[in-house]
């Protein structure tokens, strides 16, 4: 194995011989006390990627991103094409996020958060430890011919993989169409709606492909945020490193021997026992620092513990800390960088409160009809013709409603068989009105005027329209 010095490594990735061709990783069943607290935190955020499309409150689906219909919601907050600027500036704060966290804590998101990891490790890899074995025995049934026992397994495994897929691929199409809708479709049979039932199939295609057999590969390949980490990660960034001080001494490492004085000797504390190489689900050594496929998962930690455990050295030779705590000895602290990241974080958070803080539950434009200019009345009357789109973004109908003209003498006749109208809930209402004003209270030819809209007499909305009449002459 490469030593720290050495960038040698760096030229290919683990994953990938020197033929140029796929080796597959055979990762070593993890254990210890971070692997049982990822186990938590991954059953616990699995729950709720299950559970999200059918919990509502207030009737909004608490996480839906209908792409089709432009619908979104977010925690239960409807966003609708016409707050696309909310929708923008939470993902912003969502990048910003993950940067700052990845400056400071390295790319933990991805072995502890990202779903690709924990369906890949915590429910594709624990049924292969179940069917196939640990790593040895899953090496030594991959080199097995295909006999009755090898058929058995692998048509049992890949069977489950397609099973949990087609689950997956209903879950991910519950947040695009809705889980009503999707449970709509189940209850009257797939084949009444083949338009959902072929999307549906190429996802479960898509699932059982990456977590059967590109796996891994998806982190280190596919992934943009793995490269990020060459950009955002620093000398400051605690990430899972190997202390090298420590591991290497002055002489290097050196197998493991009963009552030996390896410090006298000038031998540091690694064993070279490869269990940290073993137990990677990407397949790196990370005695050779950070790396690319790197997702600081945790693994290579709670196995080294374990062994310095076995031979009475202290733990922590493979740790959470960064290159300056292993090489100056220095602890962490916000730098600049990090503060920086902090104040934007903290400025887009207020922006986003206040913008929701103001966004108003019925949204109304009016616009005036195009190619049509003004019409003269009689007692000196100018009418002017627009249309109009009311778009109700709660569960609730709104009813009774009414236009009125603010600070202006005039009236406002919409096209309809009734004064008043209803907007569905999260539904629109669309139509046509005319504006009639008295010639002699414009100033000019074009007049701003401003509309309210009322419901049962309490003002929803206020907006604004232009309004065209004579030019006049002096």
């Amino acid at each position: 194995m490469e030593t720290q010095g050495n960038e040698v490594f760096r030229d290919s990735i683990g994953t990938i011989d020197e033929e140029g061709k796929r080796k597959w990783v055979f990762p070593k069943k993890p254990s210890g006390p971070l692997y049982e607290k990822r186990k938590i935190v991954s059953y616990v955020l699995l729950v709720f990627l299950f559970a999200a499309p059918f919990v509502k409150i207030n009737g909004n689906q608490f996480l839906l991103f209908n792409i089709l219909e432009r619908r979104f919601n977010i925690f239960s907050f409807p966003f609708w094409p016409q707050d696309f600027y909310l929708f923008v500036v939470s993902m912003l704060i969502g990048v910003i996020f993950i940067t700052l966290f990845t400056v400071g804590f390295g790319r933990i998101f991805c072995g502890w958060i990202c779903p690709q990891t924990i369906f890949m490790e915590m429910v594709f890899r624990r049924i292969e430890y179940w069917i196939d074995g640990d790593r040895n025995k899953q090496m030594r049934l991959d080199r097995q011919k295909w006999d009755a026992e090898k058929i058995k397994k692998r048509l049992l495994k890949w069977f489950i993989f397609l099973i949990i897929s087609f689950l997956i691929a209903n879950i991910f199409l519950a947040y695009l169409i809705g889980s009503d809708k999707l449970l709509k479709y189940i209850i009257e049979g797939p084949l009444e709606h083949t338009g959902t039932l072929i999307p549906l199939i190429i996802f479960t295609a898509v699932f059982y492909f990456v977590f059967a057999w590109f796996r891994e590969q998806v982190c280190i390949i596919a992934c943009p945020y793995g490269r990020l980490q060459g950009v955002l990660l620093d000398n400051k960034s605690i990430v899972v490193a190997y202390d090298y001080k420590r591991g290497e001494a002055e002489q290097g490492r050196k197998k493991f021997r009963k009552n030996e004085d390896r410090e006298s000797l000038g031998y540091g504390d690694c064993i070279d026992c490869f269990q940290c190489v073993n137990v990677c689900p990407t397949g790196i050594d990370i005695r050779n620092g950070t790396q690319l496929e790197c997702v600081n998962c945790t693994a290579c930690i709670d196995e080294c513990d374990d062994i310095m455990d076995k031979i009475n050295l202290p733990k922590g030779l493979i740790r959470f800390a960064s290159e300056d705590n292993i090489a100056k000895k220095e602890p962490f602290k916000l730098t600049p960088r990090l503060k920086g990241y902090i104040a934007v974080l903290t400025i887009l958070i207020g922006v986003l409160a206040g913008m929701l803080a103001l966004r108003s539950d019925v949204e109304a434009r009016i616009l005036r009809l195009p190619g049509q200019l003004y019409e003269h009345k009689d007692d000196g009357i100018i009418s002017n013709v627009y249309t109009f789109k009311l778009i109700n973004k709660t569960t609730k109908e709104i009813d009774d409603l009414t236009f009125k003209l603010r600070g202006w003498d005039g009236e406002i006749n919409v096209v309809s068989t009734s004064e008043t109208f209803i907007v569905k809930p999260q539904g629109i209402a669309e139509g046509t009105l005319f504006i009639e004003l008295k010639q002699s209270d414009l100033s000019g030819d074009k007049n701003k005027i401003m509309i309210d809209v009322y419901s049962k007499n309490e003002l929803i909305e206020t907006t604004s329209v232009s309004f065209l009449g004579p030019r006049s002459f002096n």
